[in-house]
C-alpha cells in the first residue's frame, strides 16, 4: 500500500508559534491596530511596505498595521483570509534563503465586492496612511498627468461618486467624509513607478474634486500630504516550486507566499499629514527631494528590466538571470547604460551609475529570484515612456546617436506583435493590446512603427522625428530577420 506524505498543517494564528522565535512575528498580531490602508495588495506591496510596517510593529509603534484592499480580484483576500492575514517571505540570494512571517495585513477587503467598507475604512478616525501599489495603469490619468475622464473606472465614477471603483474616486470620497466628519487628512503615498508619484496623486485627486463639483480640494491639498517616493526591490510571481521551497524552511503550508530577493529600498519625501513611523531604523531614506533617486531607478533599472523583457522573451530567455548571463545581453545592457543613459543624468547621480548598475547586474544574475520576462514585459505603453524615453528624448534633443535605445523601443513593437522567434504566438499584455497589435504586425516596419508610435500616443515629440522614425523602423526590420541575439551582435560591430 503506498504512503503518502503527511499534508503540512496551515499556516495561520493556532499555527504560527510552531515556527522559530526569528521567523514568526515578535508582536501579536491580534492586539496591532489598524492605521494604513493599501490600494493594490499585491505581491509588491506583501514584499515591500508590509515589511517595514511589520518591524515598525516588531519596534513596539502601535497603529501601524494594515487594512490590504484589493481594487480588482478576491485572490489575495481569499488565499490569505483563512491564514489570518499572515504569509511568508523568503529573501533569496546566491548564498542562502531566509524566510519570516508577516502579521501586518490585519484586514483584508475587496473593493468591488464591498466598496462602502473600503470607504468606512479609508475615513475610519484611526487611519492616518494611505500607500498604493496599482500599477501606472491604476491612476486613470493621460499621459499628460492630467485626469483621463474617459478611463471606464473614472467615467463610471463621474457617474455616480458615492460607488466608486478607481483608486482616486475611493480616496475622493473618503476625503469628503473625513472633511465632513472634522477628521485630519492623510498621509497618501504612491509607490508605482510614476514620475512624481505624489505630486501626479494629488494633481488627480483636484482634477477629480473638480469634475464632480466636490468643493474638497483646498482640504485635500491643505491637510493631506501626497510624498513622492521611489521603491525598489524584485518581486517575481510566486510559483509551485517557491511554494514547495517555502513549505520545506517553515513546515506549514503557506497558500501565497512570497519569494524576493534581499535588497529593499524605500525613499520618501519628508513631507506627511501626521504622525508616522520611524522607519528609518528599517533603512528607509527620508529625503528633501526623491526626483535624483527616481530618475536614477527608473532609466537604469526599470529601463534595462524592460529592455531584457522586450529583447529576451521572444529570443527564449523565460527568466531574466537566464537572460543577463548570455554574454551578448550582458554587453548590451552595460553598453545602453554607459553610452546613452548616463550621460543624460544629473552630474550628482551619474557619479554614482556605475556601482548601481554594477549591483543591478549582480541583482539580474541572483539565481535564487526567477523573475520572469513575460511579467516584466507586460504594460509596456504605460512603462515606455517612462523608463525609455526620457533618456532617448534627451539624446535626440542634444544630437547624440541612440542606437540601443531605439533598439529597445523597437523590440516593443515587436513584442505587440505578439509572434517569438520561433514563431510561435502569444497573447502581449498590454493595455492597449487590442488597438496596436494590428499595426504591430503589419509587414512594412516603416508602417508598423509609424502607426504604433502615432496610435500610443506616448512618444511626445519623436512621433514627429521622420529620422528617428526611420531608424526605429530598421532597427524593428533588423529584429525581425535576425532575432535578438543576432541584432544585438550586429550594434556591438557597429558602434
Amino acid at each position: 500500500m503506498p504512503r503518502f506524505p503527511e499534508p503540512k498543517p496551515a499556516l495561520s494564528l493556532a499555527t504560527v508559534d510552531q515556527l522559530p522565535a526569528g521567523i514568526r512575528p515578535g508582536y501579536d498580531p491580534r492586539q496591532a491596530g489598524v492605521g494604513v490602508v493599501h490600494l493594490g495588495v499585491g505581491n509588491f506591496f506583501r514584499a515591500h511596505q508590509a515589511l517595514y510596517l511589520d518591524e515598525a510593529l516588531q519596534a513596539g509603534e502601535a497603529g501601524w498595521a494594515v487594512c490590504g484592499v484589493s481594487l480588482r480580484s478576491p485572490d489575495t483576500r481569499d488565499a490569505l483570509a483563512p491564514q489570518d492575514g499572515l504569509y511568508t517571505v523568503a529573501e533569496s540570494d546566491a548564498d542562502a534563503t531566509r524566510v519570516r512571517v508577516i502579521g501586518a495585513l490585519r484586514e483584508l477587503l475587496v473593493a468591488p465586492a464591498d466598496p462602502q467598507a473600503v470607504i468606512d475604512r479609508l475615513a475610519s478616525a484611526a487611519t492616518r496612511w494611505v500607500t498604493l501599489t496599482i500599477t501606472e495603469k491604476g491612476y486613470g490619468h493621460r499621459q499628460g498627468s492630467e485626469l483621463d475622464i474617459d478611463h471606464p473606472d473614472i467615467a463610471h465614477d463621474l457617474r455616480a461618486p458615492a460607488q466608486p471603483r478607481s483608486a482616486v474616486g475611493l480616496l475622493h470620497r473618503a476625503a469628503l467624509l473625513r472633511r465632513d466628519r472634522g477628521l485630519p487628512g492623510l498621509t497618501l503615498l504612491s509607490c508605482d513607478n510614476l514620475s512624481g508619484n505624489g505630486r501626479l496623486l494629488q494633481r488627480l485627486l483636484l482634477d477629480y474634486d473638480r469634475a464632480v463639483n466636490g468643493n474638497a480640494g483646498a482640504w485635500i491639498a491643505d491637510r493631506c500630504a501626497c510624498p513622492d517616493t521611489m521603491v525598489d526591490r524584485i518581486v517575481p510571481r510566486t510559483n509551485s516550486t517557491d511554494q514547495e521551497r517555502i513549505q520545506a524552511l517553515t513546515g506549514l503550508h503557506d497558500r501565497w507566499p512570497i519569494m524576493t530577493e534581499s535588497f529593499r529600498q524605500w525613499v520618501i519625501a519628508d513631507t506627511f499629514a501626521g504622525p508616522r513611523p520611524e522607519l528609518e531604523r528599517s533603512g528607509v531614506q527620508i529625503v528633501t527631494d526623491v526626483e535624483p533617486w527616481e530618475r536614477m531607478k527608473l532609466r537604469l533599472l526599470n529601463a534595462s528590466h524592460s529592455a531584457i523583457a522586450w529583447l529576451g522573451m521572444p529570443a527564449g530567455f523565460e527568466t531574466v538571470d537566464q537572460a543577463i548571463a548570455e554574454p551578448g545581453i550582458r554587453a548590451f545592457i552595460h553598453a545602453l547604460w554607459q553610452e546613452e543613459v548616463w550621460p543624460t543624468l544629473p552630474a550628482t547621480i551619474a557619479a554614482q551609475a556605475p556601482d548601481y548598475c554594477a549591483s543591478l547586474l549582480v541583482r539580474f544574475a541572483n539565481p535564487g529570484v526567477k523573475h520572469r520576462t513575460a511579467q516584466i514585459a507586460m504594460d509596456g505603453s504605460q512603462k515606455l515612456p517612462l523608463r525609455i524615453l526620457p533618456s532617448l528624448q534627451a539624446r535626440r534633443a542634444a544630437r547624440q546617436p541612440a542606437p540601443r535605445l531605439t533598439l529597445v523601443a523597437a523590440a516593443w513593437i515587436r513584442y505587440l506583435a505578439g509572434r517569438d522567434e520561433r514563431g510561435e504566438h502569444f497573447e502581449p499584455d498590454d493595455p492597449l493590446a487590442a488597438r496596436l497589435r494590428p499595426l504591430a504586425t503589419r509587414i512594412d516596419p516603416h508602417a508598423a512603427v509609424r502607426d504604433v508610435v502615432e496610435q500610443s500616443q506616448a512618444f511626445g515629440d519623436l512621433a514627429g522625428d521622420a529620422d528617428w522614425l526611420a531608424d526605429c523602423a530598421n532597427a524593428l526590420a533588423t529584429l525581425r530577420r535576425l532575432g535578438s541575439l543576432k541584432a544585438l551582435e550586429q550594434i556591438a560591430l557597429s558602434g
